[in-house]
């Protein structure tokens, strides 16, 4: 009788940790597989994979089968799920439920590891003449993809939906921004991520995140109810401009010294681990000044394109693109709640409506902004429109940060979800239909 409760504690943490490793496994499981499935079947749909992903979130998620549902969604993972973990490992289905929102996080850390080495690798591939070559059309593209989507957004909501301001203000904000792990990932498979039109748009969708991050700052100082300031705001510019440019003179400067050290080294894994330190680095000094760590990723590899083991850092980095971006498209889609589609519910047609007309603002802002630069070559302006579209997470973002200032009405929640829903599946499609088959691009083939 002087043992029972340490050996109680013992079988419950040993219960404990036998749910958590039958999750977290369990969750790769059903994202590689069904990811995989759905993907097999767009190849030879001749669609883009990245649909098959965001399908195959949508399927399992939020909006299908509830295997794998975010915590912030506030949907219960299926009975089935819970019922199987907690007979294996001896808990009930409250605490089964509870353990899977706690280890959530790691999943999203991976998803977020996904997303680095996508951009890192997007970086890496991208022609910096080039890139420097389109900087005015892609900044023109950049600002006119902002400004057209958020002047007609807020001021549709306000005339004609009779929107509040600062809802209006913040459901044009979040039509601002372009998900440049979308659009990379798009270019990269249909073989334009080196063309002209490929190099705008990855150019003007880096400076989108910037745009979208300082009109962020703005919008949340607007509603959190502080007194705005230009001093924070202006420090911000700054601190994006001076990353920009630290990124480029590296790019040019920095590639030798990252050769000379990998040279040296004689450990296995020289090259990843290398490239690993320098995409680490980049990603925090960009979290560090206050932009968005996936900056950094892009710039790290920017930073070593010009490496001549570029084509060893593009073969170890590829394999975390295939098995960790996929997990990170997956999420958007199990973060997607679509019953607010239904339109027989009379809660959502108000939303309904109001997203028809986000939707197209959406769209037609930025396809817009494909014809906003003036060039000296020919270009295919539809692509260039296109390729900005998709919103994906960064949408989600800015819906979650309204949703949790609680300044957004239901139906206004449900329009943005909608305009973000229908732009992230509506540009792949677009995309590969605008494009065709394509012949591939022969400067897109990796450096012997």
């Amino acid at each position: 009788m002087l043992f029972p409760a340490p050996v109680l504690l013992e079988v419950n943490s040993h219960q404990l940790e036998v749910a958590e490793t039958l999750i977290q496994v369990g969750r790769f499981v059903v994202i590689f597989v069904v990811a995989r499935a759905i993907a097999e079947l767009m190849v030879r749909l001749q669609l883009p994979t990245i649909l098959g992903e965001l399908v195959a979130g949508v399927l399992i998620g939020a909006s299908g089968l509830h295997l794998i549902v975010p915590p912030e969604v506030q949907a219960q993972l299926s009975a089935g799920v819970t019922g199987l973990v907690g007979s294996l490992a001896g808990l009930s289905p409250e605490s089964v439920q509870e353990v899977y929102d706690e280890t959530f996080p790691s999943l999203q850390a991976v998803s977020q590891l996904g997303l680095f080495a996508l951009l890192f690798l997007t970086g890496l591939e991208s022609e910096l003449d080039e890139l420097v070559a389109v900087g005015v059309q892609a900044t023109t593209v950049a600002v006119a993809g902002v400004v057209l989507p958020f002047a007609l957004g807020t001021a549709g909501l306000v005339y004609l939906f009779h929107v509040p301001l600062i809802p209006a203000v913040f459901a044009g904000a979040a039509m601002t921004a372009t998900s440049i792990g979308i659009t990379a990932s798009v270019f990269g498979e249909l073989k334009w991520l080196k063309k002209r039109e490929g190099q705008i748009v990855i150019g003007a969708a880096v400076l989108d995140d910037i745009l979208g991050i300082v009109i962020l700052a703005v919008v949340v100082a607007v509603v959190g109810g502080g007194a705005f300031s230009f001093g924070p705001l202006i420090k911000l510019c700054l601190a994006a401009l001076a990353f920009v440019a630290v990124a480029l003179v590296l790019s040019r400067t920095a590639a030798p010294a990252f050769d000379w050290v990998v040279d040296r080294l004689q450990a296995p894994g020289d090259v990843a681990v290398a490239s690993f330190v320098v995409l680490t680095l980049c990603c925090f000094a960009a979290q560090a000044i206050g932009l968005e760590a996936a900056l950094g990723a892009f710039a790290g590899g920017l930073i070593l394109s010009a490496s001549k083991h570029t084509h060893d850092i593009e073969n170890a980095v590829k394999p975390l693109v295939a098995l960790f971006a996929t997990v990170f498209f997956v999420l958007i889609g199990t973060g997607m709640d679509l019953s607010v589609l239904n339109p027989f519910d009379p809660a959502n047609r108000a939303g309904l409506l109001v997203a028809a007309f986000l939707l197209t603002v959406a769209i037609a802002g930025k396809v817009a902004a494909g014809w906003s630069y003036l060039s000296k070559e020919p270009t295919n302006r539809l692509v260039v429109g296109l390729g900005m579209m998709p919103r994906g997470e960064v949408g989600l973002i800015f819906l979650g940060l309204g949703s949790q200032a609680g300044i957004l009405t239901p139906a206004l929640e449900a329009a943005i979800l909608l305009m973000v829903i229908g732009t992230t599946f509506l540009a792949p499609v677009l995309l590969r239909l605008v494009i065709g088959g394509g012949s591939e691009d022969p400067a897109a083939a990796p450096a012997g």
